[in-house]
């Protein structure tokens, strides 16, 4: 577009880009939403625009990446130091954000349990906090939230993972945080708490197969407070008649 605009001899605005840069980037967007398609029977259906921007040098500020950035109502920030670890997806997700929260959230409290928003705001002060490097157990609660919740292998069945099992990892994760730090009241080390073998259990969930996974996170739910030295709940005892 800066091309053809300056082989024009049109006026040149911020770094060379035409004046109308903004509303051919909206027109463009803006194909996206809900559609009543054409021909009968008559059919609804939604069109998903994903555009991918690569600014030079990274630079978010660049006239292309602010104008879509004011359109577009999700970004997606890739990572080159996050693709150079191998954490794929390379997603940052610090700078990655999402406007759309407020109108899933009928979807999420038909579809999803209860805690899933709390579940979800958790993690992200906890990858804030981690990012902060304020304390040891939050790093550590940071790297699961990393490894073992957003990265992901496109080569296994992990790659398309249903999201009632990323609660279901997400749940295992904060849970276990929270019985870490009130164990770590209690007395217990911080050495012996990331040396628990549940540790690896949160790190293989991943790789549950989905139709096993219910079963299998309630199982390790229910053994978790005995890895902290707590006994586990006692099932309640229905009163005889």
């Amino acid at each position: 577009m800066r091309e053809i605009s300056s082989r024009l001899e049109e006026m040149p605005a911020e770094e060379g880009y035409p004046s109308y840069l903004s509303s051919r980037l909206a027109a463009f967007y803006e194909r996206a939403g809900r559609v009543v398609c054409l021909g009968n029977p008559e059919r609804r259906g939604s069109i998903t625009v994903i555009g991918a921007v690569s600014p030079p040098g990274g630079d978010l500020s660049e006239p292309v990446t602010q104008a879509t950035l004011r359109i577009t109502g999700t970004f997606w920030a890739l990572d080159d130091k996050l693709a150079s670890r191998r954490h794929f997806p390379a997603i940052n997700w610090l700078r990655s954000y999402s406007l759309y929260m407020q109108l899933f959230k009928p979807w999420y409290k038909e579809h999803m349990p209860a805690d899933f928003e709390e579940l979800r705001d958790r993690a992200g002060a906890l990858l804030q906090r981690e990012a902060e490097l304020q304390e040891r157990m939050v790093i550590e609660a940071g790297k699961m939230l990393r490894e073992d919740f957003l990265q992901q292998n496109a080569y296994t069945d992990d790659a398309h993972s249903p999201l009632t099992k990323s609660h279901g990892i997400l749940k295992a994760i904060v849970v276990f945080y929270d019985q870490a730090l009130a164990a770590l009241k209690r007395g217990m080390l911080l050495d012996e708490v990331i040396n628990l073998k549940a540790i690896e259990e949160i790190a293989r969930m991943k790789d549950v197969p989905k139709d096993q996974f219910d079963q299998y996170i309630a199982a390790w739910l229910e053994k978790l407070p005995e890895a902290f030295g707590q006994k586990p709940a006692q099932p309640a005892v229905a009163a005889s008649e």
